[in-house]
Order: structure tokens, then sequence, then C-alpha cells
């Protein structure tokens, strides 16, 4: 079935609105005010094109890298930012930071520092919809390294036994912190592991938000229908360090530019507009747009204080 054209700019707009939400967040911490982020800049296809298939009500888990998927699901970028910034205002008021922002209105269960944790949690949030008779479904996030812990094990096989309604995206951006995936696992496609669990797997190129959108579109219809998880490698990359301040002496030259010629943004705003969606001034025009709103999210944050000392102790359970 066509996508409707709204659809597809729309997809655009969230993809412009991630890179540039990152690339303010960037500037915030080589200023000295913001402390450790890692950066989603080249992966954007990815969760945006996983997102644009759920509803509101629908649910995701994220990860330390995880502004990308906030975004694609919904989240306010003027909290995020501020959030950043340890304000009142942020989304976890400021105690959170970058690592563990939610917004369970909108079905964000949280950015997660730990790696995989993410997994076990998508589990049970998809047992939660099945014991309520709910269709609501959960889309895991998580990186190529992660999918060498045992959460990935324990947490796909217990979905997969329960037919619970999850799709896991391993977004393979080819590296865990330093260590590339050839070194780490010993298949060239991630996906190949869900045979393991009896669950189908599909690799996509993680660049091309179109693809990304029909794969993660059949495995969320498959959910629905109450027929269990679906696991999709997306296979990306990541621009920037693991984290800022990485000096990424582990990748060549030749390398990173192959793959920012395969830069997700500039590729699909080419194919739009090549279909007739996009033209160049309405692209510019949303450019535009998210640059203004991103500046707009930077004033909220400075002109919203910070926690009091009083609140320290407060939203803390133990």
């Amino acid at each position: 079935m066509p996508i409707a054209k709204e659809k597809l700019i729309d997809m655009y707009r969230t993809m412009v609105r991630i890179r540039t939400f990152e690339k303010v967040a960037l500037k915030g911490f080589e200023a000295g005010d913001i402390g450790v982020i890692h950066l989603y800049i080249g992966e954007e296809a990815s969760a945006t094109g996983a997102c644009a298939n759920l509803r509101d009500d629908d649910y995701i888990t994220s990860t330390h890298r995880g502004h990308g998927h906030l975004i694609a699901k919904g989240g306010k970028t003027n909290r995020m930012m501020a959030e950043l910034y340890g304000k009142k205002t942020g989304y976890n008021k400021g105690k959170g930071g970058s690592m563990h922002i939610a917004d369970v209105d909108i079905g964000i269960l949280g950015a997660n520092g730990i790696v995989g944790a993410g997994i076990p949690i998508a589990a049970g949030a998809a047992l939660s919809a099945k014991m309520r008779g709910t269709d609501q479904v959960v889309v895991c996030f998580f990186g190529d390294g992660a999918a060498n812990t045992s959460r990935f094990h324990e947490g796909i096989n217990l979905a997969s036994i329960w037919k619970l309604p999850v799709v896991y995206i391993v977004e393979n951006n080819q590296y865990a912190e330093s260590t590339p995936i050839s070194y780490a696992a010993n298949i060239a496609n991630l996906a190949d592991r869900a045979a393991a669990y009896g669950i189908p797997g599909v690799t996509v190129d993680g660049n091309d938000v179109l693809a990304v959108y029909e794969a993660v579109g059949k495995a969320v219809a498959r959910a629905r229908k109450g027929e269990g998880p679906t696991l999709v490698e997306s296979k990306t990359y990541r621009h920037r360090g693991h984290f800022e301040g990485d000096q990424q002496t582990y990748k060549t030259k030749n390398e990173v530019d192959g793959w920012v010629k395969k830069d997700p943004i500039p590729r699909f705003r080419k194919k739009l507009i090549g279909m007739g969606v996009l033209t160049e001034k309405k692209a510019d025009e949303i450019d535009q747009a998210m640059l203004k709103e991103l500046d707009d999210a930077v004033k909220f944050t400075q002109e919203s204080p910070f926690p009091d000392p009083e609140e320290t102790l407060e939203d803390v359970y133990a």
C-alpha cells in the first residue's frame, strides 16, 4: 500500500528534528553546559521508520543513545533539552539526564544507562498488554553490543515462548563502544539469531527509512495479531564517537567517509524530491522550522529554574 504524502513528509520532519536536536545538544556539551551525551547522528532513519508505525498508546524502551527514539515517539524537544541541562522543567525534573528520559503518557518507558536493560523491560510491558487484553505493541531498541549480553537471550526467549507483542530492533551501528561487531559476533547478520527462538528475523538497511518502516510495520502487525515477537536488525552507523570526547581512533577515514555518503537524511530528501513529494523549497522550510524549534527549546531551557536542593530526595524509590 502506498504511503500517504503527509506521512512521508512527517518522517522527513522527524529525521531533521532528531539531527537538529543532536547538533544543538552537541553545542551545549562543547560549551560545558551539558554532561556526557551519546549522540544519534547518522542513525535517524532507524528510530523514525520504526516509530512511524506506532500509536500513542504503544510503548518503546530506549538506550543510552536514546534521543532519536524519544523524539520519534513524540517526545517534546524543549522538555528533553531542559533535562539535559538539569532543569526543573525537564522530563525527569532535571534529575535523570540524557540516559534516563521517560514519558509514560506517550509510551516512552525510559532510556537506560545499562546496556541491554530495556530488553527484559520490554518483555514485561508486552506481558502487561497481553494480560490486559489490549493490542498494544512494544518496540525495544538496543545496539549490537547489547545483542551479546545475557539480557538479549533471556528476554527474547521469554517473549518467544509467551508470544508477547514485542518488536526487537537491534541498531547495528557496527561498534559496541570501540569493539567492531565483526570481532564480537561470528555471523554476518544478527537477525539470524531469531531462528534460535523460533521467531522471524529480518535485516534491513538502517539508513533507508522506508525499508525500516516496511519491515517494522510487518512486525508490528504480526505482534498486534498475537503472533509474537520479531527481531529486526537495522544496519546503520553513528557518525560521532561512542560518547562525545571519544576520538574514534578505532575507525578508518575511508570507513567513516563511506558511511557519511549514505547519510539517511540527504538520501531521503533526494528521494522525496524525486517522487514529487517535496520541493527543495519545502525541504528547506522544514529544516528552518526545526532550527527555530530547537532555538526555542534552548530559550525555554535557559529560562527554566534548576531543581531546589530540598527536592533531592523526591521521586526516589528504593
